[in-house]
């Protein structure tokens, strides 16, 4: 199993699940759990990182050293290992760190197999609520899924093909620089019907769950957005950057349901 094929994408599935439940095992006894170790990673700003967090990655990593040596690894927290093989997993242990250190249910894992193209798959996990979804874009028969206390049910993304009936979620208008950028961002967040703030990667589960249209963010890591990519995409939707071009990398991306509202928040977006 060295290549992800359709034939192979079941075992490397079920291999996600296995890295997020030992991530789930790992970060819970810290979530809400009284004194929380907490460092800055930054020299001019807040970039949070919690004991929580190296202890979900170290778990996902112990997996994949155990049960697939020659893959790649790809996380925030520790340094980058290298495919011998192709195959990186792509990880952000607690991915909304400023949510989690404050009690907020809306952080998650993130768990991506990427092939040096693009994310053939994607996994966001919500241990606090036990929330699961795993999407597999790129299969015959693309799979995208919701498992959580009432079962599996498959995910889809809804019609929405006007901004001004749309729900756009951004983490956070600070995540947009100054100048061009911000100025293009309020134009699509002017345009639509509500806009929300603070959902981290539970946004863009929003979005393949039908429950939202829109994600438009800016100054991410490709750990922040390959999860999220493969499971929108899953779902029927679609994830580039503000040029329409691939988003796997990080910068900036706009994330949407319905391939009509993709393209005209790109048509506001360009500008920038």
């Amino acid at each position: 199993m060295d290549a992800f094929t359709p034939a192979t994408a079941p075992a490397f599935e079920r291999l996600a699940h296995e890295m997020a439940d030992a991530a789930r095992r790992a970060v819970l006894p810290y979530f809400r759990g009284g004194e929380l170790s907490l460092e800055n990673k930054s020299s001019d700003g807040f970039d949070p990182v919690t004991a929580g967090d190296r202890a979900a990655e170290t778990a996902i990593r112990e997996i994949i050293a155990a049960q697939r040596p020659d893959d790649g690894v790809l996380g925030e927290e520790f340094p980058p290992i290298e495919s011998k093989n192709g195959l990186t997993w792509v990880l952000d242990p607690i991915d909304g760190t400023r949510a989690f250190m404050s009690g907020i249910p809306l952080w998650g894992v993130l768990i991506a197999l990427f092939d040096g193209d693009r994310p053939r798959l994607g996994l966001i996990d919500q241990p606090h609520i036990g929330e699961r979804f795993v999407g597999v874009p790129d299969t015959s028969a693309p799979l995208a899924m919701l498992y959580d206390r009432f079962g599996a049910r498959p995910l889809k993304t809804r019609a929405c093909n006007r901004l001004e009936t749309a729900t756009l979620f951004t983490t956070s208008p600070a995540l947009f620089n100054a100048g061009s950028e911000r100025a293009a961002y309020d134009k699509v967040e002017a345009s639509v019907r509500l806009a929300r703030y603070g959902a981290d990667c539970y946004g863009y589960a929003m979005v393949a769950a039908g429950q939202a249209d829109l994600v438009v963010e800016a100054g991410l890591a490709a750990y922040d957005v390959q999860a999220p990519i493969a499971l929108v995409e899953a779902a029927g939707g679609v994830a580039t950057d503000w040029r329409g071009g691939p988003a796997h990398h990080g910068g900036r991306i706009v994330a949407a349901g319905d391939r009509e509202l993709h393209a005209q928040a790109l048509a506001l977006l360009s500008d920038a």
